[in-house]
């Protein structure tokens, strides 16, 4: 099984992992990063977003509630260590209300995303929009150094104030 398949495995028990642990509280669960572009390399991340509501504060409180999803995919994680891929887990945490606000962490995910769960398609929603407003702002994402950075408005006059 190549890399790429292993991980969309991973990631496919994950998301049913925390629909277990977070029940009626989990909205989104995507991944995002090499994962999605399709390019993880065998110690890549998986880069993940859990949107979810009713999520203590502080990122270490977030991480203490989201342990034992990572603890049941053990029997996963030593199978793939065993074919010399480990990988780890890198989740983002965010509230519906966090989410309509935004984060710049979406702009890319408008390109490249696995959504793998989503509860009355609320995360999609919020790229569709997403994407809409950058169309309408005539954003671009620029490569750079091997990387990427955004331009989000090209004819972006001084003083202008855009919103996404």
């Amino acid at each position: 099984m190549s890399t790429l398949s292993q991980y969309r495995r991973l990631a496919g028990l994950l998301a049913r992992e925390a629909a277990a642990v977070y029940g009626d509280r989990l909205v989104s669960v995507v991944v995002y990063g090499s994962v999605a572009r399709g390019v993880p390399t065998p110690d890549s991340d998986l880069d993940l977003l859990v949107v979810a509501d009713g999520l203590p504060s502080g990122r270490i409180a977030q991480l203490r509630e989201f342990k034992p999803v990572e603890e049941r995919l053990g029997p996963a994680l030593k199978e793939m260590a065993a074919e010399g891929i480990r990988p780890f887990v890198s989740p983002v945490f965010k509230t519906r209300e966090q989410v309509e606000y935004g984060s710049p962490l979406f702009l890319d995910m408008t390109l490249h995303a696995d959504i793998l769960f989503d509860r009355g398609g609320f995360f999609a929603a919020r790229l569709d929009r997403l994407r809409a407003r950058l169309t309408e702002l005539g954003s671009k994402r620029v490569p750079c150094r091997g990387g990427y950075y955004w331009v989000l408005k090209p004819d972006l006059k001084p003083g202008e104030v855009i919103e996404l």
